[in-house]
């Protein structure tokens, strides 16, 4: 790697940490078995003592609601839309009831579920339906007011844990050491995979990021995907793990053992380790904002753990949150300090090189990095999710109004929507933004992405694939926009987003990707090695030049789960599978070849190639004279690199009379036929078009258009004829043999007189452009 000297184009990272507390004195006199967080912020906690405890954000003790007559093994609060309170949470008992209770602490309902006790209770992600599994094996169905529905799966053994998918259309529960993913629908196959090498404990299905996490008496949490296929395996630690549970956010999430908890990060590496003394952690519970959770603990003491020391790094800024409600803002090239006070906690951050966005419970700050000491203030009610930035305004993803676009004066610019649209499952990976375009992969259909133009929240239009979509990232430089997708198969495409949209496959077997922020070139980890496409509009102009213009570097210690988190200038960093966080360099050259071509400075360009002698510089040389249209560069780059056949071509192309015929053998060249043939036909090039055609070998369409057009239908007739007379082969489109019987034969000197009149026209309207371009 090149030595880094200090730059603008620093990292971003993001590191944080769990401080764990608890009330010094417990309140539950046995152990506590339960824990839950309310939209608005309550928790509740149910233990062996029978008593349920109501508490604060702050840990404190706030009332004991009521006393259960049977003894409880979990409590979950009923979902509802964040910032409202819910009136109901429902506790599982070893008598095998379960009791829907009241706000206030009134028992609405008992119901008698299972045959031994209830292991776990979890409602549906729209609160409508409960499922209870118990020691009898059985999971059943209930309704909101603990009516009957179904019994949803039977097994032999104990169920210790179960939870719903995100679209609340599968059921996923433990069997011994397997995970089973149950359809609710009858004729639907289920999943069953072999999980841990001793019974799982405790599973967590997450609905932004869909992965499926699980800990197990091996004394091992995983990370699956959805169909069972493992994404991570920790190393054992001491004892078992007794629980585990996302974050809301799909970012990270905390797992629980005897006298130890630890937040990890979703692809499996531990952010921090604690270790309380009190006992085993039965249950985890997180915050809607996703910045503290609350823990049951063997000893009888509900911890508390709150997100400390993150930090976000940008440019010449480092952002730090010590407390709760502080920021410290320091400034790297001058040392300078700025500390940022809030009433509330914070729960959200965003940095870009010229703004800092802060979310707190009710607040969204936005500061100018020119100026720290008067930030915008929007009064928010909901929990934010997701803030992605651009030049002049941001995007937004909160609870109660799902998907906005701001200006960093805090007002709304628009709302993007669609049908069916689910903001809670919006994420970094399904949702591209830039400055002139939205991106996001519907959640209805995932093969289908739809364009929204950001100030006006407007679809422009939607881009279908033949297979699910899991990631989306849009370039970000000033050169006309372009859409990477990569599929569930981890194939890359890439696409313009104006226009028509045809899918170019760049790589297959990608784990992440990342277009640079300054400039055209796009980054990605595919099959152990990082691969740098300086010119990616390469596959769409000359395929055959797409091995000269990337750069190929081996790093198998990245691992499948890496990610790249900044790639700026010509620094690429990523955080590797184990969280470690390696940067790599990129040659400098082609992005400022890039800036030259950009600018229409092509003498600079070629001095630039000269001077480096490099094959690849050449290379992508050639594609961007091509893109701007510039032949004698072309010609030259495609000399330089020894193609020899594209320069001859090029060279055609510059004999040509007229602007449009140029322009259509440009398009031709690119593979675009369509167009090209639509480019003649709109400037009046019939002859032109229809020979374009004949020399494609689509005869119906050369015949199309001379039909149209009521010319030239003889040549079509004749140089068909001479085609089947040289393969040896009869007539067989029915439009010809129509054609053959009307024109009979072909008056060859005629038709050779009025080509070479089309001729004569193109050579006078070409110089009739030379003498005006003079």
């Amino acid at each position: 790697l090149h030595q880094h000297l200090p730059t603008l184009e620093a990292v971003e990272v993001d590191l944080m940490e769990l401080s764990v507390t608890s009330h010094p004195v417990n309140k539950h006199t046995e152990l506590v078995t339960g824990v839950s967080w309310s939209g608005s912020n309550e928790l509740l906690t149910v233990g062996d003592d029978k008593v349920v405890w109501m508490w604060n954000t702050d840990g404190e003790p706030q009332s004991m609601l009521l006393e259960v007559d049977s003894f409880c093994t979990s409590l979950v609060w009923h979902p509802v839309a964040q910032g409202r309170g819910s009136e109901l949470f429902v506790v599982g008992c070893t008598d095998g009831t379960f009791k829907l209770i009241s706000k206030q602490g009134r028992i609405e309902k008992s119901v008698a579920a299972h045959q031994g006790a209830v292991t776990a209770v979890r409602w549906s992600t729209d609160g409508t339906s409960l499922a209870t599994c118990g020691e009898d094996g059985l999971i059943k169905s209930w309704s909101r007011n603990g009516m009957f529905r179904a019994n949803l799966a039977q097994t032999e053994s104990t169920i210790y844990a179960l939870c719903w998918s995100p679209e609340s259309d599968q059921m996923l529960f433990t069997n011994g050491k397997h995970l089973l993913i149950r359809p609710l629908q009858p004729s639907s196959k289920q999943t069953m995979w072999k999980a841990h090498d001793n019974a799982v404990l405790s599973v967590d299905w997450n609905a932004v990021n869909t992965l499926i996490v699980s800990g197990g008496e091996d004394c091992k949490y995983r990370i699956w995907d959805c169909y069972g296929r493992q994404l991570y395996c920790s190393a054992a630690v001491e004892y078992s793990i007794t629980s585990i549970a996302w974050a809301p956010n799909g970012r990270y999430f905390a797992v629980g053992s005897f006298n130890m908890m630890r937040l990890c990060d979703k692809t499996g590496w531990s952010y921090s380790r604690e270790q309380p003394v009190c006992g085993s952690i039965f249950d985890i519970s997180w915050t809607a904002d996703s910045t503290q959770l609350a823990a049951a603990s063997g000893s009888g003491a509900v911890m508390f753990g709150q997100l400390v020391h993150r930090e976000l790094s940008v440019g010449q800024w480092d952002v730090r949150q010590e407390e709760p409600a502080t920021l410290t803002v320091l400034n790297v090239l001058d040392e300078s300090r700025e500390d940022l006070q809030f009433k509330d906690r914070v729960t959200e951050m965003s940095l870009s090189t010229s703004h800092l966005i802060v979310i707190t419970a009710t607040q969204c700050c936005i500061y100018s990095t020119a100026n720290w000491n008067t930030p915008h203030i929007v009064e928010q009610r909901g929990t934010v999710s997701l803030i992605l930035q651009s030049n002049n305004h941001f995007a937004m993803v909160d609870t109660i109004n799902g998907l906005q676009v701001l200006n960093f004066d805090g007002r709304v610019l628009s709302q993007p929507r669609y049908q069916g649209m689910r903001a809670d499952m919006l994420s970094i990976t399904n949702v591209a933004y830039a400055i002139d375009m939205l991106a996001m992969v519907d959640h209805g259909d995932a093969k289908q992405v739809r364009l929204f133009e950001p100030l006006t929240g407007k679809q422009q239009g939607t881009l279908q694939h033949t297979i699910d979509v899991e990631m989306l990232a849009l370039s970000q430089s000033r050169a006309p926009r372009r859409l990477v997708i990569i599929d569930k198969n981890r194939d890359m495409y890439i696409t313009p987003v104006q226009g028509a949209q045809e899918l170019n496959k760049l790589q297959i077997m990608v784990d992440t990707c990342r277009w640079n922020d300054d400039n055209i070139s796009l980054a990605a980890v595919a099959d152990g090695h990082l691969v740098v496409w300086y010119y990616p509009e390469t596959v769409m102009i000359d395929r055959d030049l797409l091995p000269l213009t990337l750069m190929k570097q081996a790093a198998p210690d990245l691992g499948k789960t890496s990610e790249i988190i900044d790639f700026r200038g010509t620094r690429i960093s990523i955080r590797r599978s184990d969280g470690a966080i390696v940067t790599f360099s990129v040659s400098p050259y082609p992005c400022m070849l890039e800036k030259f071509c950009a600018c229409n400075e092509w003498e600079p360009a070629l001095r630039l190639c000269r001077y480096v002698k490099s094959k690849q510089l050449w290379a992508l040389l050639g594609a961007m004279a091509v893109a701007g249209k510039e032949l004698h560069t072309a010609e030259v780059a495609y000399a330089a690199i020894d193609e020899v056949d594209k320069l001859l071509f090029m060279c055609h192309i510059k004999e040509l009379p007229t602007s449009e015929a140029r322009e259509a053998e440009l398009l031709l060249f690119r593979r675009r036929q369509t167009e090209a043939v639509q480019v003649l036909v709109q400037g009046g090039w019939i002859y032109r078009a229809i020979k374009m055609c004949i020399h494609g070998f689509q005869w119906e369409k050369a015949y199309d258009l001379a039909r149209t057009h009521q010319v030239f239908l003889d040549v079509v007739l004749f140089h068909r004829r001479r085609h089947l007379a040289n393969t040896q082969r009869e007539e067989t489109i029915p439009k010809l043999l129509q054609l053959g019987q009307e024109l009979g034969g072909v008056n060859e000197e005629a038709m050779r007189a009025k080509i070479a009149a089309e001729k004569e026209r193109e050579r006078e309207r070409g110089g009739m452009a030379a003498g005006q371009g003079q």
